[in-house]
C-alpha cells in the first residue's frame, strides 16, 4: 500500500519503478475505504504481477470491486500489443464469457402481484441449477460444434430458442470469429455438451427483479426500462467446458514459456505471444467457449421465458425482450488508441461509448448497456458506457459488487437457512438446491455496490441508468 500514489480523486497508480519486472505502472480506480479493504488480500500484488506480461501496454488496471483471484486479480484489466504481446488464460479465468444477460417484461412488479411466488418457483424448475445440472437440450456432435462457431444464433436456427432480436442485442453479436471446435480437448467437449441451458453453482443466478428507480430516463427508454417494470438478471458462463479449456491451456502454455523467453513471478499467468501457435490455438479454443456460453444464456432465457408463459400467458413471454448481454470474463481483439490489441477482462465489463458501431444501433446514441450485479439481498445497477472508459480503461467497467469476504468466511458468519428466510422476511423469493451454497453468496460478502457504481460514474466510466431491486432469487 505504501507504493501507491495518488492520480486523482479516484485513480491509484503503483510506479513501473516499484519492482524491476515491471513493464508498466499498475493502476486501481477506488476510493480511500475500498483501498483499505485490500490490504486484507494480495490483489494489488496480483496486478503488480500482471504488470510484468510481455507487451502490456499503458498499465494494468483494477477496476473498484477488485480482489484476489488466480494469477490475475479479479476485476483486472490488461491489454497487449501483438505481434510480441502475449494472451493469458489467467487473465480471462476459468468460466470463460462468465456474464449478464437482462431480460425486460412487460409487466409491473405490482401487475405481477401475488404470482411471484409461483413465477419464482417455475423458473426454478426449468432451469437447471447446481455444480452437476445436466440439460435435457444437451448436445452432441455436429449440433455442439455449431454452437461452439455460431453460439446462440445456431440454437435460434435449429431449435426456434430465443429470436433474431436476442442475438442483434448481445455483445458481439453472440459471436467471436476465430472459433475452432478442433482446438477443443475431447474432456471439454465431454464436460460442456450436457450442460447447455444450465445455471451452475458458486455466484451464478437467476433473479427477479422490479426496476426501483431509473437515474438517466433517456437511457432508459433506449433500453425499455420504466419504473415498477419486473426485470430478470441471467448470470451464468461456460460451465465444464470453459473451465477444461483454461485447464488445458494454463498447462500447455507453462510448458512453452522456456521456448519464448518468458519469465514470470507467478505461474499461474502463464500465457504465449498472441500469434504463436499456443497463443492462436487458445484463442480459438477460447471463442468457441465464449460463444457457448452464450448459448447457454439464450437456452436459459428461452427457458425464462417458457416459465414467465406458464405463469402469465403467451402475450407475457413474447414481450419478454432482451435488454443486452454482455461477458465479463474473456480476450478479445480491440482497436484502442489506433492500436489493435489483446485486451483481457477478467471480472470486468466491456463499457463502449455512444457512437461506437459494436454497440446495437438502437442504443449508439446513449452508449452500451452495462450490468453491474450487487448481491441477493441489494441492488443491481444498469449503465451505460461513456467516453471516459474509451480513454482511461479501454472500455471497460467494474462486473459487480466484489468479494470482501471468502466464502468459507461467509459460512462461519450465517447458516443457508437463517439466510432464507432472512430474505424471504424482506419479500425476496429464494429457490437453491444448497443451502450451503446461499450461505456462501450471502449480501454481507460483498462490497457495498452503491459505493463501487459510484466510483465507477464519478471516474467517468459509465452512467448509472436503472437501479434493480430483487424479488426473487434462484441460486446453483
Amino acid at each position: 500500500m505504501s507504493e501507491l500514489r495518488r492520480v486523482d480523486e479516484l485513480l491509484w497508480e503503483i510506479p513501473a519503478s516499484a519492482r524491476p519486472d515491471m513493464r508498466v505502472p499498475a493502476r486501481v480506480f477506488a476510493d480511500a475505504e475500498l483501498l483499505e479493504a485490500l490490504q486484507g488480500d494480495r490483489s494489488l500484488e496480483q496486478l503488480k504481477d500482471v504488470a510484468t506480461l510481455p507487451g502490456i501496454v499503458d498499465a494494468a488496471l483494477a477496476m473498484p470491486d477488485v480482489h484476489q483471484g488466480y494469477g490475475f486479480p479479479v476485476g483486472g484489466v490488461a491489454a497487449t500489443e501483438p505481434p510480441d504481446g502475449v494472451v493469458s488464460p489467467g487473465g480471462v479465468g476459468y468460466d470463460i464469457n462468465c456474464g449478464v444477460r437482462l431480460l425486460a417484461a412487460p409487466f409491473t412488479a405490482e401487475e405481477l402481484g401475488g404470482r411471484r411466488e409461483r413465477l419464482v418457483h417455475e423458473i426454478s424448475r426449468a432451469v437447471p441449477a447446481g455444480a452437476g445440472g445436466e440439460s435435457s437440450l444437451g448436445l452432441r456432435g455436429g449440433l455442439l460444434d455449431e454452437v461452439l462457431v455460431e453460439g446462440p444464433r445456431a440454437l435460434v436456427r435449429r431449435g426456434g430458442i430465443g429470436t433474431e432480436e436476442d442475438v442483434e442485442l448481445t455483445e458481439s453479436r453472440g459471436r467471436l470469429p476465430g472459433a475452432a471446435p478442433e482446438s477443443l480437448s475431447e474432456r471439454a467437449r465431454e464436460r460442456g455438451g450436457p450442460q447447455l441451458g444450465t445455471l451452475g453453482s458458486g455466484n451464478h443466478f437467476v433473479e427477479v427483479q422490479r426496476v426501483d428507480g431509473v437515474h438517466h430516463p433517456e437511457a432508459a427508454r433506449a433500453f425499455g426500462l420504466g419504473e415498477g417494470q419486473v426485470t430478470v438478471l441471467i448470470h451464468s458462463g461456460s460451465r465444464g467446458l470453459g473451465h477444461q479449456v483454461c485447464t488445458d491451456f494454463v498447462k500447455r502454455m507453462d510448458a512453452a514459456l522456456g521456448r519464448y523467453g518468458i519469465r514470470l513471478p507467478d505461474r499461474q499467468l502463464s500465457c504465449a505471444p498472441v500469434t504463436s501457435a499456443e497463443g492462436r490455438d487458445y484463442l480459438a479454443a477460447m471463442a468457441a467457449a465464449a460463444n457457448f456460453a452464450w448459448g447457454n444464456r439464450q437456452a436459459i432465457a428461452h427457458r425464462v421465458r417458457e416459465a414467465v408463459r406458464r405463469v402469465l400467458g403467451a402475450a407475457a413471454a413474447e414481450g419478454t425482450r432482451q435488454v443486452y448481454d454482455v461477458a465479463h470474463n474473456v480476450a478479445k481483439l480491440e482497436r484502442h488508441h489506433d492500436r489493435e490489441l489483446c485486451v483481457h477482462r477478467k471480472g470486468a465489463t466491456r463499457a463502449f461509448a455512444a457512437g461506437s458501431t459494436e454497440i446495437p444501433e438502437r442504443y449508439r446514441r446513449v452508449g452500451q448497456p452495462v450490468f453491474i450485479p450487487g448481491s441477493m439481498g441489494t441492488a443491481s445497477y444498469v449503465l451505460a458506457g461513456r467516453p471516459g472508459a474509451m480513454e482511461r480503461s479501454f472500455g471497460t467497467v467494474c462486473h459487480g459488487a466484489g468479494r470482501s469476504m471468502s466464502r468459507t468466511g461467509a459460512r462461519k458468519r450465517v447458516k443457508g437457512a437463517e439466510l432464507r428466510r432472512q430474505l424471504e422476511d424482506r419479500g425476496i423469493s429464494v429457490r437453491s438446491p444448497s443451502n450451503r451454497g446461499l450461505a456462501e453468496e450471502a449480501p454481507f460478502a460483498y462490497k457495498d455496490v452503491e459505493r463501487v457504481v459510484g466510483i465507477v460514474e464519478r471516474a467517468g466510466l459509465a452512467v448509472r441508468v436503472a437501479r434493480l431491486r430483487p424479488i426473487g432469487v434462484i441460486k446453483g
